[in-house]
């Protein structure tokens, strides 16, 4: 199986692999630079990499209710639910270490920590789809809410009570 994996806060020497991270699969994630990814560090609830010891194998941001988090779908999510969600914003596994559990040991803890609030929110590509990850958050037990976008970028917003 390997090292067993463990969330811990982005370093400064993370920066440059988180980066490549994102861009590797940007088309389903938004962009991604260095002064960019240090904003949102400091609105996040957690801004985590899935550490294995010797290598980094993803990583994972997510906010609370009420911070200053610019997304749309964020904001979306905070008029409708107030201060009864957590947000993930994104998470993302290295092609290499996927089918290995590390999405699920992530989604186990940040769901445990998100049932405080009630819920864990959440997007999905829809278009282009994202049939894993449809079929992942679907599984779990995540519901489709809405869709936003616009034609060739259209997310569904899904959320899970906890």
């Amino acid at each position: 199986m390997g090292p067993q994996p463990r969330l811990r806060p982005i370093a400064d020497d993370d920066i440059l692999t988180v980066l490549d991270l994102n861009d590797r699969d940007v088309e389903l994630l938004a962009p991604l630079d260095a002064g960019r990814l240090d904003q949102l560090r400091g609105w996040a609830d957690r801004a985590d990499v899935i550490d294995l010891g010797e290598q980094i194998a993803g990583f994972v941001v997510t906010f609370a209710a009420g911070t200053a988090y610019d997304s749309p779908n964020y904001r979306w999510f905070g008029e409708r639910f107030g201060d009864d969600f957590a947000y993930l914003d994104r998470i993302v596994i290295g092609a290499e270490f996927r089918r290995r559990g590390l999405a699920r040991f992530v989604y186990d803890t940040i769901e445990a920590e998100a049932a405080q609030v009630g819920r864990l929110a959440l997007e999905v590509n829809v278009e282009p789809p994202n049939e894993v990850s449809l079929a992942f958050h679907r599984g779990r037990g995540y519901v489709d809410l809405d869709s936003r976008g616009e034609p060739g970028h259209v997310v569904t917003l899904m959320a899970k009570e906890l």
